[in-house]
């Protein structure tokens, strides 16, 4: 009788041996299980931004904090951070939400809704770590940063801004809160400059300091992001002798208003180069003890430096000032006319709408962690986010020969949050995975907005804000204040 080649019936719970290979233990089907979350719940948002700077920085390190094979291993905290910053709601509560509808929808047991491991792993992340992957995303914009006037080279346009924060006692040492305000009455505040990409928008550097900081020391430490025939741009914020004198030493050129010094006229000027454009000389200030500089700097600049002085006319309506002055160290009116300049310098707002899409658009006004060391990783994970956002842009832009600002940044923005969850499914394949990308870059590009130059618009708010009390003392004192009940009997109103 011949043997069946039928294969032998298993009871309920057993697996057949195939090929000499033993089944999968249970143990093994949960820790199959559990790496699908780590590797799919917390990295769909890097499928978009994961080739704009180097793997090798996210990958587990060797020894130290973040060397253990945790749920939240070094790559998956800095996706789950870069995905938080760029939520609507922007806390640790989002991200554990996140973990959990993953788990419901694949079937898996529901994480804690507890964030504490999520905060004890961001707090692991090395600011030095964050430093160089912010490095890289700018790295694209050197490359595409000319602009089409001023014989294409790249302006950088410098201007600062104030964020605030929790009011805790770490962050009220490191940036005290303005002094008019009562203790425990306000938040501490943090002063930023930023250095921008006037053509592409990315954000170079910056630095923080704190109320007691002006802009232009802050400037001074990002000296070396500037370049051998870059113009620095900028407002009467940062009009300073000795910084011109610096820019001009390293090959670099600048436009910026005029202020604190009375403006030349045809008289006391070298040369008339045309309408409202005159070669004037400045001499070395005199020095006194509340320059920010020593005696032997200001021994060593030069006694005096030859400009051009433009007088540019405003006659749109909205505009503040009638007429602007700025002076540039661009000296040839036959390869930098006066049009050009003045266009230039009117372009300068643009950097007010870059901090607009980070502040306002991003949430960045207010941060939200409670010590210097998170609120330092908070605002690097925020710049990080933003250069990712640009540079999306800049390729959806090239891809449909588009104009890089007629895209809408929070256009850009609304779109990463509504694809992104759609690259969560574990059945996509690479092709279905390429095109929802694709598809994603299309639409960034669809949203397009008009430009509209002189625009006037009041700066009025038209709803009324809530009619609640100001606090003027801290919380816990007003907590003590007796109720309203006893106040009415006290004055015999009824």
């Amino acid at each position: 009788m011949e043997k069946s080649h039928l294969a032998k019936p298993t009871l309920p719970g057993f697996y057949l041996p195939r090929r000499g290979r033993r089944p999968h233990s249970p143990q093994k089907v949960l820790a199959d299980k559990i790496n699908s979350i780590k590797q799919k719940s917390l990295k769909q948002i890097g499928e978009i931004f994961n080739g704009y700077f180097p793997a090798h920085l996210l990958k587990q390190d060797v020894s130290g904090p973040m060397s253990r094979k945790r749920f939240f291993t070094k790559e998956n905290t800095f996706w789950a951070f870069f995905g938080q910053v760029l939520d609507a709601d922007g806390g640790c509560k989002e991200v554990v939400r996140k973990l959990q509808s993953y788990a419901s929808v694949n079937s898996l047991q529901i994480p804690s809704s507890s964030s504490a491991s999520y905060c004890t792993a961001r707090k692991k992340l090395s600011e030095n770590m964050l430093f160089d992957i912010f490095t890289h995303t700018t790295t694209w914009a050197e490359q595409e940063s000319t602009d089409i006037v001023l014989n294409h080279r790249r302006i950088i346009v410098v201007d600062g801004t104030g964020v605030s924060m929790p009011d805790t006692v770490e962050n009220q040492q490191c940036w005290p809160q303005p002094a008019m305000q009562k203790l425990g009455c306000g938040f501490p505040v943090a002063r930023i400059c930023a250095c921008f990409s006037l053509n592409s928008g990315a954000l170079l550097s910056y630095e923080i300091g704190n109320k007691k900081n002006h802009e232009l020391p802050l400037l001074r430490k990002q000296w070396s992001t500037f370049k051998n025939g870059d113009i620095f741009l900028a407002d009467k914020g940062f009009y300073s002798y000795y910084d011109l004198t610096k820019f001009l030493n390293k090959g670099v050129d600048s436009i910026v208003a005029v202020a604190r010094r009375k403006p030349a006229t045809k008289s006391n000027c070298i040369k008339e180069l045309g309408p409202d454009d005159l070669l004037i000389a400045w001499s070395r200030p005199t020095f006194n003890k509340n320059l920010s500089y020593s005696k032997e700097t200001w021994q060593a600049l030069p006694q005096k430096i030859f400009l051009r002085q433009i007088r540019i006319r405003v006659d749109q309506p909205g505009f503040r000032s009638k007429e602007i002055y700025i002076v540039t160290t661009l000296l040839d009116s036959e390869v930098y006319s006066k049009d050009e300049l003045a266009a230039a310098y009117l372009k300068r707002w643009e950097v007010e709408l870059f901090f607009r899409d980070i502040k306002t658009t991003m949430g960045f006004d207010i941060l939200r962690c409670r010590t210097p060391e998170m609120v330092r990783k908070e605002v690097l994970m925020h710049f990080i986010a933003y250069n990712c956002l640009r540079r999306m842009m800049h390729e959806s832009a090239s891809k449909q020969n588009s104009e890089l600002r007629e895209i809408s940044f929070k256009g850009t923005l609304q779109a990463v949050r509504n694809w992104e969850p759609r690259l969560t499914s574990k059945n996509l394949t690479n092709k279905e995975r390429f095109r929802i990308i694709k598809d994603l870059m299309t639409a960034v590009v669809s949203n397009r907005i008009s430009i509209r130059p002189g625009r006037s618009e009041p700066r009025c708010k038209k709803r009324r804000p809530k009619p609640f009390q100001l606090m003027t003392k801290p919380r816990a004192i007003m907590r003590e204040i007796p109720h309203r009940s006893k106040y009415v009997a006290k004055k015999g109103l009824n």
